[in-house]
């Protein structure tokens, strides 16, 4: 009895949702660009420096408005007038100090991260310059 040894090839191109599959594992695991790298690593560096003291601004706004309306309460439903009057401008002056807290929190983060943030605006531009020559 004689074998059959006969080869059987079948090509399917991939559909263009398969191709946008696969090109997109493929970027997960090709080497990134260093223009990219860099970039992307001063965008983190930028929001970094920024998200605490926006934190720490709103936070101590909202802490301040809500004990100026404890102040309130205590004026306007318990007829408590001194201890009113002293809570709710207790709350006013926390208010008032979010925007300042706000501002030393940035400065402080900008004069930490600012050496890093600076060497690598130096490092892109200084790419880009080289790139159009």
């Amino acid at each position: 009895m004689a074998e059959n040894r006969n080869f059987k090839y079948t090509y399917r191109a991939p559909t263009e949702e398969e191709r946008r599959e696969i090109e997109a594992i493929r970027r997960e695991y090709s080497a990134p660009e260093t223009g990219a790298d860099k970039l992307d690593e001063l965008r983190r560096l930028d929001e970094r420096v920024k998200r605490l003291p926006k934190i720490v601004g709103l936070s101590c706004g909202i802490v301040g408005v809500l004990v100026f309306g404890l102040g309130m309460s205590l004026v306007l439903v318990w007829e408590r007038l001194v201890g009113g009057a002293v809570t709710s401008a207790l709350g006013a002056a926390i208010t008032a100090c979010g925007y300042s807290l706000y501002k030393l929190t940035l400065k402080r983060n900008q004069k930490k991260y600012g050496k890093q943030i600076l060497a690598l605006t130096e490092e892109l531009l200084n790419a880009e310059e080289n790139k159009d020559r």
